[in-house]
Parts: structure tokens; sequence; C-alpha cells
């Protein structure tokens, strides 16, 4: 059995860029109005080739001042994605390279915002891979849920704990993972048997997120569950459209000032993040 590629680290990457960016970017009024009239908000959406992350773009771009940088790992794919925005009228949508991970990739996009737009409004973290196969057979599907992730009791009982809960702890929760992974005593030690990686990575996420939330007050930092959606990574079994996913996503992103921030999101609400 490989080593799963870890989705935290790749998108924890991007994250830590992005904060980056808005801590460095500091600007005079004056700046900081020119670019509002020439640019209006500046989004960022990773994965945004296709799937929910085309859907966020195509939404977003649909706001009336928002400028969307579609990202996507293949360039073709990615440029082609935002052709078809703008057959739909939408030519407020840019195309940039990114692989979430890959750092110098990351590095690109952070130059190409610094030196393009000066500013980075709203970042939809959306970029994501299954990392391993799914390791219960077809009829085995239906009896699996996310649920099933806090079996393992050190996990839940540290993602849970926020207000202790650090990064470098995070660090140790997942080499933890990664080990049982090697040593092939992932169900025995309690964590989830379907997309093993992919479920970790999320809430390992879904925790940073907090952490981040904490350490910088003044940016709104969220996480939003699109629901069950039919995209390629579900096989298309979802309940709901990529249009109904979507919608889901940037209704969190376009919060207005003022707005909650370290909290998580289902179904237009404010939910728990277990």
């Amino acid at each position: 059995m490989g080593k799963p590629k870890c989705c935290f680290c790749s998108l924890l990457r991007l994250v830590v860029v992005i904060v980056w960016l808005f801590s460095v970017l500091v600007m005079k009024l004056a700046s900081v109005r020119k670019l509002e009239l020439e640019f209006g908000r500046v989004a960022v959406v990773t994965g945004g080739n296709k799937g929910i992350g085309l859907e966020v773009c195509r939404q977003l771009a649909g706001n009336s001042g928002i400028t969307v940088i579609l990202t996507a790992r293949d360039e073709a794919r990615g440029a082609a994605a935002v052709e078809k925005l703008r057959e739909q009228g939408l030519s407020n949508v840019v195309f940039h390279q990114l692989d979430i991970g890959d750092a110098p990739s990351i590095a690109r996009l952070a130059e190409f915002l610094k030196t393009r737009f000066e500013k980075l409004d709203i970042l939809v973290n959306n970029a994501a891979f299954g990392g391993v196969e799914y390791i219960h057979g077809p009829e085995q599907r239906s009896q699996t849920s996310e649920e099933e992730l806090f079996r393992n009791e050190e996990l839940k009982q540290e993602l849970n704990d926020i207000d202790n809960l650090t990064s470098e702890r995070l660090d140790d929760l997942l080499n933890m993972f990664l080990k049982d992974f090697e040593d092939n005593v992932v169900e025995a030690r309690g964590w989830p048997m379907a997309f093993s990686a992919y479920k970790v990575a999320k809430a390992a996420i879904n925790a940073y997120s907090r952490i981040l939330a904490r350490r910088y007050p003044m940016l709104r930092i969220n996480c939003a569950h699109p629901g069950y959606v039919k995209t390629d990574m579900t096989i298309k079994s979802g309940l709901l459209t990529p249009d109904e996913g979507g919608s889901r996503v940037v209704a969190v992103a376009l919060l207005p000032e003022g707005s909650t921030t370290g909290a998580f999101f289902e179904d237009f609400k404010e939910s728990s993040f277990i």
C-alpha cells in the first residue's frame, strides 16, 4: 500500500501564502480606492476548472464588482474553463495555473496577485484530490459516513479542544495518521477506511481554519460544506447539483464585514464542526 498524498500539507502551503499576502500588502488609502475602482474585489478559487470550483467561479463572477482568478493544475483545462465562462458573458474571470502541492506554483500565484492586483479579498480554497483509492467495496459504500472519522478518540479530543490546539499539534496528528497508514493499522486505530487521506485532510483543514481565525482576527476565515454534490469525485452520485453546492460556498465567501469567523457552515447555516 503506497503512502497517501497529504492533502493537508498541500492546502496548508496555499493558506500560509495567502495569509502572508494579506499581511504584507499594506497600501495607502488612495491606492486602495484606485484598485477598488479598477478591479473591485479580487477572488481566487482553487480547483476552479470543473465541478463545485467552476460553479463557485461562475457565481462569484456573476456578482458585479468581483474579479475572479480561476486556478487549476492543468493549464489547458483551466483556460478552457475561463473561455466557457466568458462565453456566458462573464468577462471578469482570469486564469492562473496553480498546483496546491507545488510550492513554486503557489509562489508564482502569490507574485501574480501582488504585481497585478496588489491585494486579495476572497480566497475559496476548493482544490482537493481523493488521495488513496476507496478501500471498501461498493457494497459497503452506504455504510460509510463522515462520522466514522471520529472513531479515533485522540483525534476527536484534539480537534474539539480548539482553544489549546496548535498547528504543531495538528502536524503531529497528521504524522500519526501517516504512520498508521504505513503500518497498515488504519482500521485498528479508528481512522476512516474510505478515502482515508481525503477525510483526515479535510478535518485537519477545518481545524486549521479555526487556528488561523484565532491568529488573524482581522480576517474572516470560515469553512463551508457544499453538501453531497454530483461531481467527478462522487462519480455523479450526489444529491445536489454543482450549482446548489456552489451557492452554499459562495454565500459564506460573500459574508458581509463584521460577520463571524472561525465557523463551519452547512446548508447556509452556521453549524457544528463535529
